[in-house]
């Protein structure tokens, strides 16, 4: 085993030196954001009474207690801002985390970099050592950060630790997920991927055993989002529930070496299935390639989408019992979502956020581009004759048409769920679909972005991820942090009507497809000036 673990020390520093920037900045963002929120709460409930009206309305609302999670004590400051973020904080440690060991292992497997690595003194496990220490460690500095930006702006120092070291378990476990996932498939796409689809099964556990009441609260603890906030900070803190965490993270991380021994370098344990004797009539043009390509992740994404909008237009009608809530929890919900009818600004919310998810799937469908590129697999279709526009423009076919299909799989659910339960199928079906669409444009922007990294700085390309991350933050957290209106518009998602609940107007949504596509035919002109690969 000591002989496996052979140039750990070296490959840490290594990846540390690349990760010289990328881990520094989600470290100081998640840190930033989380004690920045800490003076606006102060302003928005600087009283007692403040508080506890709001712990008598929305604190116990199942539709919200879905998005934000459980409320355990908002009577103290440090209360409300754990309900607020700690669930939020803990999904983009989840995702840093994920990033980072797909990064170092299964990508660098999927370049070739790792097996030149193993032509020299370097272990079989010590990839994967490496990439889990740099992402514990990532996540030990988050913790550190967190605790002490919150207890110096004079919270209590349990809590502060609490709530730091809860994030950062959160994020150990998907690191462990990931070093995992990153042993089944045979691409980094693959691997983040299942990362992601286990993410988001925690996310709707969660999200229903909270909003569930009575029914089903044991659904919580099946998800490492759900054992991060029931740590309980600022609310009478259960450390033991971290032991939790810190085993499944130690399960999964002996399954994943047991794995790597399991595998030749550049080879995943499931199975790739054989192709066919005699190809397909479809695949001789490049739609039909791309198709292939495509098919099986817009598959999951649409059965993703459609899961998660049924669960949030079931817990919809709760909503309605804040209509004669405080002014205190009318605020909260308007920064939440919108200032219409309560109900509306939930579906409003709850479409605004499915949007972003959707832009992942966007930019993930886009840098499918830049994998066929630097995989290699690219120059043999070009060279066939296929013009570099329309072997591009075939693959974004499918970034266009895959994320309206999603969407509508989201609004649809939610709006049949939603109406089934209010008698009124045929009046909320449509709103809610329409709602889901306006979302397009947004997420079209920021895969033009992706377009535009791939034709003009295609090593800049995964930068993509950090821009999506950047609009998760302005988006659920910029209203809270108070930043200025400038910084806001900077998302797309800023300027999509607030559906249902607003009229829409044709201006906006030009606006961002004509951005969109600015940004999309700048890719495709540097793609054609540039080498492939």
């Amino acid at each position: 085993m000591t002989a496996a673990l052979v140039g750990t020390g070296s490959l840490v520093r290594l990846a540390l030196r690349r990760d010289r920037i990328t881990l520094p900045i989600w470290i100081i963002a998640l840190t930033g954001v989380t004690v920045s929120v800490v003076p606006t709460i102060e302003e928005l409930y600087p009283t007692l009474a403040a508080r506890q009206q709001l712990a008598g309305s929305l604190g116990s609302n199942p539709a919200l207690l879905a998005l934000t999670g459980p409320a355990f004590d908002l009577s103290g400051i440090g209360g409300i801002v754990a309900w607020r973020l700690g669930g939020s904080i803990a999904v983009l440690a989840a995702l840093m985390s994920t990033f980072a060991v797909v990064r170092h292992t299964r990508a660098e497997e999927e370049t070739g970099r790792l097996e030149l690595l193993g032509a020299t003194v370097v272990g079989r496990h010590a990839p994967l050592a490496a990439s889990l220490i740099v992402a514990y460690g990532a996540n030990i500095v988050l913790a550190l950060g967190v605790a002490g930006g919150l207890a110096g702006q004079g919270l209590p120092a349990n809590g502060s630790v609490a709530f730091g070291l809860a994030v950062a378990l959160a994020g150990c476990v998907f690191a462990s997920v990931a070093a995992v996932t990153a042993q089944l498939t045979e691409n980094a796409r693959g691997a983040n991927g299942l990362a992601g689809a286990v993410l988001g099964a925690a996310f709707l556990l969660r999200a229903a055993g909270d909003s569930g009441g009575d029914t089903a609260p044991w659904l919580s603890w099946l998800s490492p989002i759900g054992w991060a906030q029931r740590t309980r900070p600022f609310a009478g803190e259960r450390w033991e529930v971290m032991l939790l965490a810190v085993s499944t993270a130690a399960v999964l991380v002996v399954a994943a070496f047991a794995l790597v021994a399991r595998r030749d370098i550049g080879a995943g344990l499931l199975p790739v299935r054989p192709g066919r004797p005699a190809t397909s009539p479809a695949l001789r043009g490049p739609v039909g390639l791309a198709w292939r390509l495509h098919r099986g992740a817009l598959v999951g994404w649409t059965v993703g989408f459609a899961a998660a909008g049924a669960a949030y237009g079931a817990v919809a009608k709760g909503i309605e019992s804040l209509l004669d809530d405080t002014p205190q929890a009318k605020e909260v919900l308007t920064q939440l979502g919108g200032d219409q009818a309560l109900v509306d600004a939930y579906f409003a919310t709850t479409l605004t956020m499915i949007g972003l998810v959707a832009s992942v799937y966007a930019v993930q469908a886009t840098l499918r581009l830049r994998s066929e590129e630097t995989g290699l697999r690219a120059e043999p279709v070009l060279v066939t004759g296929i013009r570099r526009a329309h072997w591009v423009a075939s693959h974004l076919v499918f970034t266009v048409a895959g994320t309206a299909i999603v969407l509508l799989g989201a609004g649809f659910m939610e709006g049949l769920v939603h109406g089934l339960r209010v008698g009124d199928v045929g009046g909320q079906l449509p709103r809610l679909l329409g709602g889901a669409l306006v979302q397009v444009p947004a997420a079209l922007v920021v895969a033009g972005i992706a377009v535009a990294l791939f034709g003009l700085a295609p090593r800049a390309a995964v930068a993509s991820w950090a821009v999506i991350v950047a609009f998760l933050v302005l988006g659920q957290l910029g209203p809270l942090l108070g930043a200025p209106p400038w910084l806001m518009d900077l998302s797309p998602f800023t300027h999509v009507p607030r559906v249902p609940g607003t009229d829409v107007t044709a201006a906006p949504l030009l606006w961002l497809t004509g951005v969109a596509v600015l940004l999309a035919l700048a890719g495709l002109a540097g793609f054609r000036r540039r080498d492939v690969g």
